[in-house]
């Protein structure tokens, strides 16, 4: 059992990458359905105003904290997370697993020229990697003939990069569809993997400030970025004031 910290009501995972793999590992080994929630202040902050989306993110199994807001947020209020778990780190973790357990992989999202090459980059690295399928994600959501292509694969694990909130809001009304399924929302990561966008590099991110490279890569996300310093006021005053974040 994985330890976790409340914040937002919500429990966050506060165990290492090993662990959580770990646990997801068993999981797949007994074909349990779970649903993997990789939270950054942006996922928080709209689950706030949105009830309906906040119970999609309760439900989940899991709720990872992605963001580095997360972590500094959970130690002003003095239940300190001690790791942040990127759900891209995560995946390519789970990559590495299930080449050798030999778990297939779904990939949903993107642009459809983007999800070709990332699928490609993908089989290039893991030649051995079992990969279900994949299908763009502009697609209509009232269209049945995608969620019956991805259960004719019947994949083990569904990356699924919608964007927030659409994609923790698709995993939640179509994962009981998949009994053994692992589905974990991924965001942008396929346009990171495609080489669309370009990650960190391992220097920021030790600084913790993957968001500032981001932001200075895509200035248009600046609005995106305003609930980082809104969330941390939230969680100063809390703080303050003795009352729960």
């Amino acid at each position: 059992m994985l330890k976790t910290v409340e914040m937002m009501r919500m429990p966050f995972v506060n165990s290492s990458m090993e662990e959580l793999v770990g646990e997801l590992d068993d999981r797949l080994g007994r074909s349990l359905n779970t649903f993997v929630v990789t939270a950054n202040t942006e996922i928080i902050m709209h689950a706030r105003k949105d009830r309906a989306y906040f119970d999609n993110l309760t439900a989940a199994e899991f709720v990872i904290p992605d963001g580095i807001g997360v972590v500094i947020g959970s130690k002003i209020i003095g239940n300190p997370i001690e790791e942040r778990l990127t759900g891209f780190d995560l995946m390519i973790r789970l990559f590495h697993l299930c080449t050798d357990k030999d778990y297939s992989v779904y990939f949903l999202g993107a642009e459809s020229a983007v999800i070709e090459e990332t699928v490609d980059r993908v089989d290039n690295r893991f030649p051995s990697l079992k990969i279900a399928g994949y299908h763009h994600g502009y697609f209509d959501p009232e269209d049945q003939s995608v969620l019956k292509e991805i259960q004719a694969a019947e994949p083990d694990v569904i990356l699924v990069g919608l964007g927030v909130p659409r994609q923790e809001e698709w995993i939640a009304q179509h994962r009981e569809l998949f009994p053994k399924g692992l589905f974990i929302g991924v965001g942008g990561s396929f346009d990171v993997l495609a080489g669309k966008v370009k990650r960190a590099p391992i220097f920021w991110q030790k600084l913790n400030l993957e968001w500032l490279y981001r932001l200075i890569q895509r200035p248009s996300r600046w609005k995106r970025m305003t609930v980082l310093p809104v969330f941390l006021i939230k969680a100063i005053m809390a703080r303050m004031l003795g009352r729960k974040l």
